[in-house]
Formats: structure tokens, C-alpha cells, sequence
């Protein structure tokens, strides 16, 4: 059995959820979900960089709107419980949790505690934090012992 972390920000659409299931073949995988509500991550002006740098202008100009606090884990509950069902769905074994602080050490220790064989990073992109290697993949290759892949989300959810 093949046991893969997947660290997300949203709910996983349809096209992520064939994009990771069939990285390993037919081989059955085992998935361990954190999710952090973009909410809950870096601050609002990096958040609206990378929209302008995505030219995603109108997205830039709404987040302010982002939910944040309550509101953001609210909705992470439900993106999360989609996720897993998808996951699921596609004939594999998946659990997960909500991260709301310190997502890298909650990555290392279920890691750790999973034995898992990989880590998959699947986020939007995040310009400013990549160039500056500070995004989650980057960070997550010098803690948690085994290969973090890194891939971009195929569509908003």
C-alpha cells in the first residue's frame, strides 16, 4: 500500500482528483489530506500579488472578501469532507484534517506518524512565495524526510 500526503488550500475539483489518483498507475493509494483555508494563510497583499500576477485583476480587488477566522474553517470543513469523498470515490482510501496553524509541522508529524512514501503539494500558484522558496513545497522538502511533489491546481473551485 502506497501512502501519499496531500496538502491542499480548497476543495479538489475533478481534474485534480484524476490528476493525483492516477499518478501511481492502478495501484491502490492510501491519502492523508491537510487542508489550510487560503484564509488562513499568508497575508492579504501577497494573496492579491499573486492575482495580479496570475492576471486575475477582479480576484486582487476581492480579497478583502477572502474568509478569514470562523468563516475560513467553516468553509474548509467543507471543502476538506469534498475532498476526501472524491478521493474516496475514486476507489482509494482517504482521511484528513483541517490545519489551522503551523501547516509544515502538521505535514512533518503525519508524515511521521503515517509512514508515508510522498508528499503532494497541490495549491495554486503563489509567485511571491516560490520565488522566494518560502511556498509550502519548498519548505516541506528540508522537513519531512521523504519526496514532496509540487503541483498546480487545475481550476478554481
Amino acid at each position: 500500500m502506497f501512502t501519499s500526503v496531500l496538502m491542499i488550500e480548497k476543495a479538489l475539483t475533478s481534474a485534480d482528483v484524476e490528476f493525483v489518483t492516477t499518478l501511481h498507475g492502478d495501484d491502490v493509494v492510501t491519502f492523508l489530506v491537510l487542508l489550510q483555508p487560503r484564509g488562513e494563510q499568508a497575508d492579504r497583499l501577497l494573496r492579491a500579488i499573486d492575482d495580479v500576477a496570475l492576471g486575475e485583476l477582479d480576484d486582487a480587488v476581492r480579497e478583502g472578501e477572502t474568509p478569514e477566522g470562523e468563516e475560513a474553517m467553516t468553509m474548509g470543513e467543507r471543502a476538506l469532507g469534498v475532498s476526501l469523498q472524491a478521493l474516496r470515490a475514486a476507489g482509494h482510501r482517504a482521511e484528513g484534517r483541517l490545519i489551522e496553524d503551523h501547516p509544515l509541522d502538521a505535514l512533518r508529524t503525519m508524515v511521521q506518524e503515517a509512514e508515508a512514501d510522498e508528499v503532494i503539494v497541490l495549491t495554486d500558484p503563489h509567485y511571491v512565495e516560490e520565488f522566494f522558496h518560502r511556498d509550502w513545497a519548498s519548505r516541506a522538502r528540508h522537513k519531512v524526510g521523504v519526496p514532496v511533489l509540487k503541483l498546480f491546481s487545475h481550476s478554481k473551485a
